[in-house]
């Protein structure tokens, strides 16, 4: 593997707007075609992300973007909710939709990326941030152990409410 020099001199990181809509669902494809769990579904992701920008502009999440300063095209890409976790007592963050396009990675986008989305959380009071990697992408549990990110005892669980057995 080689390692690309760090080079985000051209790269703008900023909030996203519903302008970016489009380059954030293909970016979305791109992750999901290395997550099985999530099937690429542009009509559902693109949903999902107007409701998250709509959020974002209540101040409960942030959306960050990072996007080539001559070219203006979007390469990049970070998200973070809260939620109020009990255990800590304030609000944790969940972060997600965490890629760069495969052409621009391994050059210090997704580390800028990652800053700008926890700064967000700190002056927003979340004490923890906690986000999902799926266990075969090696590249992104390598890129997050570098940062510092630790796994934990939990194991992820899921169920669709309208699939849920009542006992």
């Amino acid at each position: 593997m080689t390692v690309k020099k760090s080079n985000t001199a051209g790269i703008r990181i900023r909030r996203a707007t519903l302008g970016d809509l489009g380059a954030m669902t293909a970016l979305l494809a791109e992750l999901f075609s290395m997550e099985p769990d999530f099937p690429i579904r542009p009509d559902l992701q693109a949903r999902g992300l107007r409701l998250l920008l709509k959020t974002a502009r209540a101040g409960t999440a942030c959306i960050k973007v990072a996007a080539d300063r001559d070219s203006g095209q979007v390469v990049g890409m970070a998200t973070v909710q809260t939620v109020i976790s009990t255990a800590e007592g304030a609000p944790s963050g969940w972060v997600e939709d965490v890629v760069v396009t495969a052409s621009r990675r391994g050059g210090g986008i997704g580390s800028r990326l990652l800053a700008a989305i926890t700064a967000w959380a700190q002056t927003h009071g979340v004490t923890r941030l906690q986000l999902l990697a799926d266990r075969d992408n090696r590249p992104a549990l390598k890129f997050y152990a570098s940062r510092g990110w630790q796994g934990t005892r939990m194991t992820p669980l899921r169920i669709s409410p309208a699939a849920a057995v009542p006992h």
